[in-house]
């Protein structure tokens, strides 16, 4: 009998549970879903646990799909059908990887876990269902909950897409320094739902149900529909005293909260290095400003700061920092308001400009003795412009710092390499931090600087009883900001009947010191009688520490030496304690086929990002690499074959391929493969134009989205094409493609009020306004404005017809390799349900989806515009936006005959 496909789709902390079929309405049925999640002195486990049952007479697919937070390490999955058990087995990653590629070799599929948000990463499993059977998934994770302003949270996304008849969230928290507050919130809470949330709260103790009927969950008696469908979440915090923090002690291991108040906050010396590049245009550039207005008027009036913006060239708005004075900081608001994206991207000379404006303010003693001085830097691509290779200018910005200052790098999109921005950061005392590209970036960026906005001390050194501690996590820190947490663990010595504390730091009044004493056996005793503590979860508290701080050191380890040290220590961890860590990977092996096999990995920030073009160190590659790069008989774009970073264009043995390769940079490899000497790779530096040798007709951005498609299109040459007309708007634009049909070559734009006409050809741009006409030619830069209309001419690049709070129009002047012009449009969030033409249709009603029939190693989605399916495939094309020649752009390429 035929199979169904139908997913069974879960999502948690962040929770969604998903069943569609177009045959079988809920032919999979979800009659259970429980998540229990045990929070214990800030250490979560979670246990999600999910039952279906198969109520058709034909075998079904069900994909256990569970989304959890970034944070957290899976500790345990398994699957039962029909009273049989399937575990998952934690692996070192190597070998689990080479478990995984057999099955691959023999045409087998694997699932994985991926990226999926700001907060949270997918878990994918999937089985066959037989008629009448009944399957259930467990998956099992720990995290240690971060304090951010101020607050602890849990976030559950729930979204089960039908009803649950035994659905329940429940979760028992046990905080022995006291419960402060505990609040709970939602987006999809209605009164019927309410009733169906329970709190019950002590002093250390709190438990929150929510247990929703069937009746509950409909949206009306007459509905099949439910009202479970956004996020559910627990905000607590804990209470605190000015002393040396709390210590918690069970089985020989320690934990240490330190996260002092109500102290006074160091002036700060900030300066903003923002990236101003042709890749930050339009909605980026506009979150920017509007980001930096808002942090501008949160300085404090004894802080200092200044502002440095860049693309090919460095521009500083003073050139050295002034106080945060109401004056000043109107100067610097007038200031952001003129900044514009256009040319390249130099963050060496930036950075290194900023550091050198502090050395010069603490050289002529402009800045408060006791002060913390920052350099906060905002870019969302590759350097283009002056130093280019990413190790150069980590080195170059390390030795300008010195250890003085802190640097704080924020990743925009993922045109970004994390990568470079996160070591970078390490390296200099600070961290990294992705903004997605959203409707709220610019609150992203504010965000942010709130948590780095009030230090109130800095270097903080903790120390305990010498010789009786082992294994200790990190207990230095070099500045501490309100609303934040110290965390430190470590084993503490059997012998040992007393554990003392004490915490030297720097506030900005004064040097202190704080003491406490530990009674071991006594603070055992808190833990020992209380039903829903997990097993050893101090240790595994220490051993989840322990892991994420040896992998971050292992980014900016000086030695190669130190950094292999680092990183087996972490696996050894990660095995013993059977946590999947970017070092070990989780097996799972199918029912229906023991040779079926899918792979959990846990993935880095890094992994979606557009450009992950790098070079390879070395140049010999084992016969088993290139085993597999011969073993696939059809060329895809990007066909992953290890895990140590080989992406090809793979066929039989060919001479001369390209070969592209993961991770960060702007790089590729040109690979000689030769029949005599099948075990070597020649490896070429190169650049993407060897992938990426054309434009495309036209590239947008989907409204509120991230993603950005290129068009081609097959037109008549010389025939005009209607692109776009929006009659709400009162514009219309018009293009004809050139005799060889490669580019566009003019384009007549219209507006209606005032009624301006721009004819945009190759040789410059004719403007007709009331009878008379004028000539705009692209060798000089000119302007006008015509009743709020602005048009204007930068010199061989580009033409911007704006107004406010209507839809820019953008066309750029390529001179190579032949002329021609790039149309596109910034702010399109204007545009109105009314457009039409070629380019007017994708401005409404359309998104990406999924393709669920995607060949294996394709990188595909479907298109969906006002219903119509275009399959589109990920492509780099050179990006006419751009002054450089060679830039690129990561999009999703579609092809339209007319």
């Amino acid at each position: 009998m035929e199979e169904q496909a139908l997913v069974a789709l879960l999502v948690i902390s962040s929770l969604i549970v998903l069943a569609e079929n177009t045959d079988h309405k809920n032919a999979i049925e979800i009659y259970s879903l429980h998540v229990e999640s045990t929070v214990t002195s800030r250490f979560a486990h979670t246990v999600i646990t999910s039952r279906l049952v198969n109520k058709v007479n034909e075998s079904q697919e069900a994909v256990f799909e569970v989304e959890l937070p970034k944070t957290a390490f899976i500790t345990n999955f398994s699957m039962s059908i029909d009273g049989e058990t399937y575990p998952g087995t934690i692996k070192e990653k190597a070998s689990a990887q080479e478990q995984y590629d057999i099955a691959v070799s023999h045409g087998q599929s694997a699932g994985l876990v991926k990226t999926t948000g700001r907060k949270l990463e997918q878990f994918h499993v999937s089985v066959n269902v037989a008629s009448d059977s009944k399957v259930t998934f467990e998956l099992i994770y720990e995290e240690l909950l971060k304090r951010q302003l101020g607050r602890y949270e849990l976030l559950f996304k729930v979204r089960p897409k039908q009803l649950v008849k035994h659905f329940q969230i429940d979760v028992h928290i046990f905080e022995p320094q006291g419960i402060n507050f505990l609040e709970t919130d939602s987006t999809f809470m209605t009164n019927e739902l309410t009733e169906a949330l329970t709190k019950v709260q002590n002093e250390t103790k709190a438990h929150i149900l929510f247990k929703p009927t069937i009746v509950q969950q409909k949206k009306s008696p007459e509905l099949e529909e439910t009202l479970l469908d956004g996020d559910f979440i627990i905000r607590y915090d804990v209470k605190r005293s000015v002393s040396a923090g709390d210590i918690q002690i069970v089985n020989g291991y320690f934990v240490h909260y330190f996260a002092p108040s109500e102290m006074p906050t160091f002036p700060k010396n900030v300066i903003f290095v923002v990236d101003q590049s042709g890749s930050m245009s339009g909605r980026k550039i506009e979150q920017t400003r509007d980001a930096l207005l808002k942090i501008l008027e949160d300085l404090r009036p004894e802080d200092h700061f200044s502002l440095i913006t860049f693309n090919s060239l460095v521009t500083e708005w003073k050139n050295t920092l002034l106080q945060a004075t109401g004056q000043n900081v109107e100067s610097a608001k007038r200031y952001v308001k003129t900044v514009m994206a256009r040319g390249g991207t130099d963050i060496n000379n930036a950075l290194l400009t900023a550091a050198n404006t502090l050395d010069k303010a603490n050289y002529a003693e402009i800045l408060q003795a006791h002060s913390i001085s920052m350099i906060i830097l905002l870019t969302d691509g590759q350097p283009t412009v002056g130093v280019q290779d990413v190790e150069i200018i980590q080195q170059n910005i390390q030795k300008a710092i010195k250890g003085k200052y802190v640097l704080y790098c924020l990743g925009f999109g993922f045109d970004v390499s994390y990568k470079f921005l996160e070591k970078m950061a390490l390296d200099n005392g600070g961290i990294a931090r992705r903004i997605y590209e959203d409707s709220d970036s610019d609150l992203q960026l504010q965000s942010f600087y709130q948590e780095v906005a009030t230090p109130i001390l800095k270097d903080i050194e903790i120390q305990y009883a010498e010789n009786s501690i082992l294994e200790l996590t990190q207990n230095s820190f070099k500045l501490f900001f309100d609303g934040s947490e110290i965390v430190v663990a470590g084993r503490i010595d059997n012998e040992l009947d007393v554990l003392p504390v004490e915490i030297q730091a720097q506030s900005h009044t004064s040097n202190l010191i704080f003491k406490e004493e530990a009674n071991v056996r006594e603070k055992e005793k808190v833990f020992q009688h209380q039903k829903y503590i997990f097993g050893n979860f101090i240790e595994r508290l220490w051993a989840y520490l322990t892991i994420q701080q040896l992998l971050e050191k292992s980014i900016s380890a000086q030695e190669e030496q130190q950094k292999n040290l680092q990183v087996a220590r972490a696996l050894e961890l990660s095995m013993k304690y059977s946590f999947v860590t970017p070092l070990t990977s989780m097996v799972v092996t199918k029912p229906d086929d023991q040779q079926k096999l899918q792979l959990a990995n846990k993935p880095a920030e890094s992994d979606n990002e557009k450009s992950k073009f790098t070079g390879f160190s070395g140049n010999k590659l084992s016969k088993s690499h290139i085993a597999k790069a011969l073993s696939f008989r059809r060329v895809h774009d990007e066909s992953m074959l290890t895990d140590g970073g080989l992406h090809a264009y793979p066929v039989s043995i060919l001479t001369n391929y390209i070969q592209r390769v993961p991770k960060t940079g702007q790089r590729a490899i040109l690979l000689d493969v030769t029949e005599q000497s099948p075990d070597i790779f020649r490896t070429v530096q190169t650049t993407p134009q060897l992938l990426t040798n054309e434009y495309p007709h036209f590239l947008f951005q989907l409204p509120r989205q991230n993603d950005v498609i290129c068009l081609n299109i097959d037109g008549q040459p010389q025939a005009y094409i209607n692109l776009i007309s929006d009659p709400a708007k009162g514009i219309s634009v018009t293009g004809k493609l050139g005799r060889n049909r490669n580019h566009f070559v003019l384009f007549e734009i219209t507006n209606l009020d005032p009624h301006v006409q721009l004819h945009v050809s190759k040789e410059g741009t004719v403007l007709s306004y009331g009878g008379h006409t004028t000539k705009l030619p692209w060798k000089k830069s000119a302007s006008s404005t015509i009743q709020g209309l602005k048009i204007a001419v930068e010199k061989e690049r580009s033409l911007t017809m704006s107004a406010s709070d209507n839809i820019t129009i953008k066309i750029a002047f390529v001179k190579s390799p032949n002329r021609f012009l790039g149309l596109y449009f910034m702010d399109t969030d204007h545009f109105s349900d009314k457009a039409s033409g070629l380019l007017g249709q994708f401005y409404f009603d359309t998104h990406l989806e999924s393709n669920p029939g995607a060949s294996q190693g394709e990188d595909e989605r479907v298109l969906s515009v006002h219903g119509q399916k275009h399959r589109v495939t990920r492509k780099y094309k050179k990006d006419y936006r751009l002054e450089s020649a060679t830039g690129t752009i990561s999009c999703w390429s579609l092809h339209i005959t007319r």
